[in-house]
């Protein structure tokens, strides 16, 4: 005879998926191995059969099997009769030998449906749940092999048939939740991201060690700055936020700003220039000079009248494009300062020399 699943759990064969849910909560938390250390061994054998039955009967399709067939056929010993056909919706069947049916289980590492059940942590705390305590402040049961969008109350709504050994063909097991992330801005200047740079950030988190104790650590996350990044770019840390009993750890995004900068604005890959020229300099062609984000020293002549409206390109020496390698330009515009006043002969001057 081959185990006795019901009688595992201490459960009626009519038992509810509820039923059988409590129940394996209740001797799993009792027979858990690290609760049990002067009869481990016991404890350890008995905590395995309690995974192995909660992993069948919480499942409709196995529990439909194991009730028909027993642990024999369950795990692929050919059925005694299969003339009635097996229960519909199964894709892991195969022939067997002498051409039967038969259904191909392999039971889950005990220790995953534990974690799973509570929340995909490995470690736990027993002080947190009460033996005899229902299952309502759970939450979602996501990530049992097989349990797929369960709810914490109730079995309804099995969603994906997800990880469930054997029944390749169905959804895949949620794991734990992920925790939100951790929002976090960077501010940069120009000549940082005309240049590159690389900005050493320093966090403090909390781990959480294999017992469920918490503690803190430091922790120092490199950022390589290319060159040409813009505003709002944003570079994702996984898992390096704090660690939390059954739930992921939540990723780190640190998202550019540009500082504003007291010579250039940045439009895009062009950067335009502002500079002040008296109204003589408009008129006689002045050299302007420039310095770049990255310390250069240009000598600008305008050949031309300018205008309010005049602007000079220089091609080139704008900010680097990261998708192409190639730079902007840089637009040199100008604000034109006129005289507040001019005495007689400066006027007279004037007229003699303008048309």
């Amino acid at each position: 005879m081959g185990k006795d699943y019901y009688a595992i759990l201490g459960v009626d064969k009519t038992a509810t998926e509820d039923e059988i849910k409590k129940a394996y909560k209740k001797q799993a938390l009792k027979w858990h191995p690290d609760r049990n250390p002067n009869n481990k061994e016991q404890a350890e054998e008995k905590f395995k059969a309690l995974a192995e039955a909660y992993e069948v009967l919480s499942d409709k399709n196995k529990r439909e099997i194991f009730d028909r067939y027993g642990e024999e056929g369950l795990k692929g010993t050919p059925p005694p009769d299969t003339e009635g056909g097996m229960p519909g919706g199964f894709t892991s069947f195969r022939t067997g030998p002498g051409g039967s049916t038969a259904f191909h289980f392999t039971p889950s590492q005990a220790e995953d449906i534990f974690s799973q059940f509570f929340g995909g942590r490995g470690g736990f705390s027993f002080g947190g749940f009460d033996d005899d305590e229902g299952m309502g402040g759970m939450g979602g049961m996501g990530g049992i092999p097989g349990m797929g969008g369960m709810g914490g109350r109730g079995m309804g709504g099995m969603g994906g048939m997800g990880g469930m050994p054997g029944m390749g063909g169905f959804g895949r097991s949620r794991g734990p939740k992920k925790a939100p992330p951790i929002k976090r801005s960077l501010a940069l200047t120009l000549e940082e991201l005309y240049t590159g740079t690389t900005k050493k950030m320093k966090i403090t988190k909390t781990l959480v060690d294999p017992s469920g104790k918490a503690m803190p650590a430091e922790k120092i996350l490199s950022i390589t700055v290319k060159p040409g990044w813009k505003e709002g770019t944003k570079i994702t840390f996984e898992n390096e936020g704090d660690e939390r009993p059954g739930m992921e750890p939540a990723d780190i995004i640190f998202t550019i700003e540009e500082k504003p900068h007291p010579r250039f604005k940045r439009v895009g890959s062009d950067l335009i220039y502002k500079t002040n020229v008296t109204l003589k300099q408009a008129l006689t062609n002045p050299a302007i000079e420039v310095q770049t984000l990255d310390n250069r020293k240009l000598r600008v002549t305008v050949n031309e009248i300018i205008t309010p409206n005049t602007k000079q390109v220089l091609k080139g020496e704008g900010m680097p494009n990261t998708k192409t390698g190639e730079k902007g330009n840089m637009i040199i515009e100008f604000n034109i300062i006129f005289p507040t006043s001019l005495s007689p002969q400066q006027k007279s001057a004037i007229a003699a020399a303008l048309p």
